[in-house]
């Protein structure tokens, strides 16, 4: 479906309708020439606006935040967002450029494409983030053979992210002992996936796709290599391990001289990065280990609208 806006008025009422933001993580991040034509991709269209990129060479992956508008036809249901057609063409960039059989990195991954989520902004809902992320699913599944799975509020019954990832072994290290290389697992999967098909291509993996209300990335460097005592950490702190409720975490090996927590808080209003910081350095510790000062991996919510609207205003003047 094409639309074109040729008036002020319309391209003013675009500006000031709901808001989606995605966000698009791939497995790479040394290979620049790569990353060059990803954000090519990502800027074809000025309606999709990249607002941050956040890279991480220990770690081989790197995350895109694009943010855009959302138009519903007259009975209220959502029907274009510009980020639909960004965002795969994106990863059709992706999916050609990275094999994943030959990439490797300090943290987990199921695929070239490995997450995509949506969260609303604005006026937006949660419906419409997973309108989006249903109908995007669908354009990968089927246009890249790559085997989808949905999870929150893109899952027919909400199933969680991580819970998902379990089942399919995302946790567990399959290079070096803390390390993640190439595709280990079976080619034809134990459950069906929700789009494309049940057989996994060892270059491109597995994608997965979800929508939900916004989700704070925050790490915590711990000055140790010792991955068994970040893991410890990392439980603790977790609502999985008795921990911080809403609080999911990792504990990850981090460059050659240090370990990381990589938290998501799940809800930043009653969890916050300053909660999780304090139990960290109380529980490293009890380890005998120190911690330095954390930083998050994006803008907030309200950061990333502010980029937007700027970066929209000076597109259009």
């Amino acid at each position: 479906m094409d639309f074109n806006f040729t008036t002020k008025e319309q391209k003013k009422a675009v500006d000031q309708s709901m808001l989606l933001c995605c966000k698009f993580f791939i497995s790479e991040s040394r290979n620049i020439a790569t990353l060059d034509a990803i954000e090519r991709a990502a800027r074809l269209n000025p309606e999709a606006v990249l607002v941050n990129k956040f890279p991480d060479r220990a770690y081989n992956r790197v995350r895109y935040t694009l943010v855009s508008y959302v138009l519903h036809d007259c009975t209220g249901n959502a029907i274009y967002s510009p980020l639909q057609q960004t965002v795969v063409a994106m990863a059709e960039v992706a999916f050609n450029a990275i094999n994943l059989e030959l990439h490797d990195g300090a943290h987990p991954r199921l695929g070239t494409v490995d997450d995509i989520v949506f969260h609303p902004l604005a006026r937006a809902s949660l419906d419409e983030a997973a309108w989006l992320a249903k109908a995007v699913a669908a354009d990968i599944g089927n246009r890249f053979s790559v085997p989808v799975f949905l999870y929150a509020a893109a899952h027919p019954t909400g199933k969680e992210l991580d819970t998902i990832r379990r089942e399919l072994g995302y946790y567990r290290p399959n290079f070096m002992g803390n390390q993640w290389g190439g595709w280990t697992m079976p080619e034809s999967l134990s459950q069906l996936p929700d789009e494309g098909p049940i057989t996994v291509s060892r270059a491109k993996g597995i994608t997965m796709i979800g929508a939900r209300p916004w989700v704070t990335l925050y790490n915590i460097p711990i000055m140790s290599t010792d991955v068994s005592a970040a893991r410890r950490i990392a439980r603790k702190v977790s609502a999985r391990g008795g921990g911080l409720p809403k609080v999911q975490t990792l504990g990850l090996v981090h460059g050659e001289d240090s370990t990381e927590i990589a938290c998501m808080l799940l809800e930043r209003n009653q969890i916050g990065a300053d909660t999780v910081q304090n139990r960290v350095e109380m529980l490293a510790a009890q380890e005998g280990l120190d911690v330095e000062k954390g930083y998050f991996t994006d803008f907030s919510p309200e950061m990333i609208l502010e980029k937007y609207k700027n970066l929209v205003s000076v597109k259009r003047p």
